[in-house]
């Protein structure tokens, strides 16, 4: 499936899903619930942002962007874990008014039924973002699969919560599970712009170097060594470089064709790494 379609369903699911989430709360009036409900309203925004991004990530390289629009992918990434990180705080507020004036829930079994059909539209939800993204290497799907998934793992610890509470009486867990969900949220935002924040700073990709370190030790008996490789990932992209020291007996044609024939061969194996070698003489010594 198209990351862009993947990304309508993704808006669509969130406005119905935080449609359900809004109802559970107004049935059991728990603040628990309505930290879930709030934790949607970023689903919806989040997800608005991904489908911006990856409709602007698919744009062909122009005059201005010679390396593609991918990038746009990360910076959605780490906007969607700053909206992360608001809606955290939103339920630390929600939560702590709550705490210093208890209210009565109510309808709690009702409630729960109808999170447990929202929280299994996220759950296949993500599973379709994470599918979708392993498949095309798209950081902005990823950053909204782990987010779901996320809300899918704290709804269900609030579900465990308010059963204990509507056992016991206590009241109070209510809003001590909100503030174990706004923890969990805020670790979950944090990781988001970090990771992204990693990305935008042009941070090597480790997996793909030892990739081209293999693909180069297959043919070193064609030149000399090679030295100075760097990479760094432009959104499912990977550009990398390197020198490559070579006979200088080589006529340019052959040392051409060699560099031809190790980029792309690297290129069969690795479609998204895009490797430019650099041709030198071997180092004389002094």
């Amino acid at each position: 499936m198209e990351k862009k379609t993947v990304a309508i369903i993704a808006i669509v699911c969130g406005v119905a899903i935080f449609g359900i989430k809004i109802l559970a709360y107004f049935l059991s009036n728990s603040v628990a619930l309505l930290s879930d409900a709030l934790e949607s309203i970023v689903n919806i925004a989040a997800s608005g942002l991904m489908l911006f991004s990856v409709c602007v990530s698919e744009r062909a390289p122009d005059s201005d962007h010679k390396y593609g629009h991918e990038k746009i992918e990360d910076i959605s990434s780490m906007l969607e874990g700053i909206l992360i990180l608001v809606a955290a705080f939103l339920i630390i507020a929600a939560a702590a008014g709550r705490l210093y004036e208890p209210a009565e829930i109510f309808k709690l079994d009702i409630a729960i039924a109808v999170s447990m059909f929202a929280t299994a539209l996220n759950a296949g939800l993500s599973w379709l973002l994470i599918k979708t993204a392993k498949g095309c290497g798209s950081s902005a799907l990823e950053g909204d699969a782990k987010h779901l998934f996320s809300d899918v793992v704290s709804t269900v610890g609030v579900w465990i919560g308010l059963a204990v509470a509507q056992v016991t009486g206590w009241d109070f867990i209510d809003s001590l599970l909100a503030f174990v969900v706004a923890i969990l949220v805020i670790r979950m935002g944090l990781g988001l712009v970090l990771k992204s924040s990693n990305r935008l700073m042009d941070q090597s990709c480790t997996e793909e170097e030892k990739k081209i370190m293999e693909v180069l030790n297959r043919h070193a008996f064609h030149f000399i060594d090679f030295h100075n490789l760097k990479t760094r990932r432009h959104g499912n992209q990977v550009f990398a470089e390197l020198h490559l020291s070579v006979d200088g007996s080589l006529s340019v044609k052959e040392a051409h064709d060699l560099t031809d024939h190790l980029e792309d061969e690297l290129q069969e194996e690795q479609p998204n790494v895009h490797l430019t070698i650099h041709v030198e003489p071997p180092k004389t010594a002094k």
